[in-house]
């Protein structure tokens, strides 16, 4: 039987639509430490976002700090794929 790693998945595949705020929070840290690929602080903020959104208070402090170590154009892209996924989502 074939056998697929998980990392090679995209993150955003790999959520079921009914994923938790929690869930979210943690593909934030994932992404801000990261765990399973380079560090991406874009898609962290992304993460921060749709979590927070979805009811994950915790999601600010992370969201906040990532924020003084971007640029202002990667905390916008980061806002505005984070909308796009939740408009879709």
């Amino acid at each position: 039987m074939a056998r697929m790693e998980m990392s090679a998945i995209p993150a955003s595949l790999a959520i079921p639509m009914e994923a938790s705020a929690e869930a979210y929070y943690e593909l934030g840290l994932m992404h801000a430490a990261g765990r399973t690929a380079p560090v991406d602080l874009v898609a962290a903020q992304k993460w921060f976002n749709v979590a927070l959104a979805k009811g994950c208070s915790r999601a600010a402090a992370h969201r906040a700090e990532l924020a003084q170590e971007m640029s202002r154009e990667e905390v916008a892209e980061a806002l505005r794929e984070a909308r796009r996924f939740l408009t879709r989502h």
